[in-house]
């Protein structure tokens, strides 16, 4: 979120965030009344959050079962969302599209409940995105671009439900990326992917008015809408690999359905979407490619009011040798013990768990090859070691030796040479003397 105090060079965020799982988000719908809310609608994400004017999160609506199979009795969306739209008459109730092919009706005031969904016609029992989505000027109806090039509008009314009241098939080659109501209610707009722009009239949806072409479009997010009069239609086309046009917002007059102007946007981004704000009259456009993007605001100075005129006519505030301030230096700041922070008593649990000394772990066991009744020790290699005993150059004999004759061995050494014992008592007594058992005495 961007302010528009100072000029545009100079605007700077006062809020920012990063969106679920750091996907795109390409969609950012705000209320009719432009109030404290506004809707996010997440690409390749199945809910969409509400936010106010500060950036703060009010709630965001549930996630539905993906392995129930009939849409209905989901609480939610179970694919990507693709589009959404405020109710112009209530701010309570949110319309969104989504992957899944359902089109839902929502409550702000209950974020974990849903009031209506919507299973568009199809020809076929399958599920087929629904990839745009609109509401009439009075919310009494609404518009859905099917993923099979069909459009299927539904009017609400008491026990109304999935069955479309119009179903016009075969309207668009492509991906529907867009659907827009007039406010009379009498023409309907719709952009797709087929580089194609068509002008319906509801009363008769058989043949579109008028079918504009060569508007290239690449991305599932262009739209199509009205100026505040409705005399003008506007829309934004794609630049093309081997073309030399950047991305162009395109004028048509509504009565007369022939092309009015083409204004040139950006000459290396596409021009996504747009809007004709009613209330200050001003076209804002959002222009990018797959990595970056930004906006563009186009104005008449005689009859636009605020907006982008409030940021234009003041010059950034230039910066003044007064503004200079040099940082403080401090050094050894955590030689007192007054000023010292005290760590917490989890850091020094987890310190203490790391030294072994404090923590009084147990030396782990020795574990591995060895050699000899030892772990740890061996002469080589183990394949040595297989291939020296196979070779008979190592014996081992310890295991068929008796314990009793391979100490006595070292009888006759020991009573020749005495080292421990002997020698501490061979002045005062020469010849050993032995205890006499007491063990007959006690049989006895």
């Amino acid at each position: 979120m961007a302010g528009s105090i100072g000029s545009l060079s100079a605007t700077k965020l006062f809020c920012g965030g990063t969106p679920r799982l750091s996907q795109p988000l390409p969609l950012t719908i705000q209320d009719p009344e432009c109030s404290l809310v506004a809707m996010i609608i997440q690409c390749a994400c199945t809910i969409s959050r509400i936010y106010d004017r500060d950036g703060l999160t009010l709630g965001e609506f549930v996630k539905g079962d993906m392995y129930i199979r009939d849409l209905k009795n989901t609480k939610g969306h179970i694919s990507g969302l693709t589009g959404g739209e405020w109710n112009p008459k209530s701010k309570e109730t949110i319309l969104t599209s989504s992957e899944d092919g359902s089109i839902r009706l929502w409550d702000v005031s209950d974020f974990k409940s849903q009031k209506q969904v919507i299973k568009p016609k199809l020809v076929r029992p399958m599920r087929i995105p629904v990839t745009s989505c609109a509401w009439d000027h009075e919310g009494k109806r609404i518009v859905g671009g099917i993923g099979d090039g069909s459009i299927q509008l539904w009017t609400i009314k008491t026990g109304w439900g999935s069955r479309p009241d119009i179903h016009v098939e075969k309207t668009h080659t492509e991906d529907i990326t867009g659907v827009k109501f007039s406010t009379d209610g009498q023409i309907l707009l719709s952009r797709s992917m087929d580089s194609t722009l068509k002008i319906w009239d509801l009363r008769k949806m058989k043949t579109p008015l008028k079918v504009f072409e060569d508007l290239p479009n690449h991305y599932a997010e262009t739209n199509a809408a009205f100026s505040p009069d409705e005399q003008l239609i506007v829309t934004g086309t794609s630049i093309e690999k081997d073309g030399d046009n950047g991305g162009l917002l395109c004028f048509f007059d509504r009565k007369k359905l022939e092309l009015v102007s083409k204004v040139g946007i950006s000459p290396h981004y596409s021009v996504i979407r747009c809007l004709w704000h009613p209330r200050i009259n001003q076209v804002f456009a959002t222009v990018g490619d797959k990595k970056e993007g930004g906006s563009h605001i186009l104005y008449d100075p005689s009859i636009s009011q605020r907006g982008a005129l409030v940021c234009v006519g003041r010059a950034p505030r230039k910066k003044s040798v007064d503004d200079f301030e040099v940082q403080p230096v401090i050094h050894n700041p955590h030689a007192l013990p007054l000023f010292r922070d005290q760590p917490s008593r989890k850091r020094q649990r987890e310190k203490i768990l790391k030294d072994p000394l404090k923590s009084h772990k147990p030396e782990a066991p020795v574990n591995g090859p060895g050699y000899g009744g030892r772990v740890g020790t061996s002469k080589g290699s183990l394949l040595t070691l297989y291939l020296l005993k196979e070779g008979g150059l190592i014996k081992e004999t310890w295991m068929d030796e008796d314990p009793r004759e391979a100490i006595l061995k070292y009888a006759d050494a020991a009573e020749k040479d005495p080292k421990f014992i002997a020698p501490a008592y061979s002045q005062t007594q020469p010849k050993p003397v032995f205890a006499e058992s007491d063990s007959d005495n006690e049989e006895k």
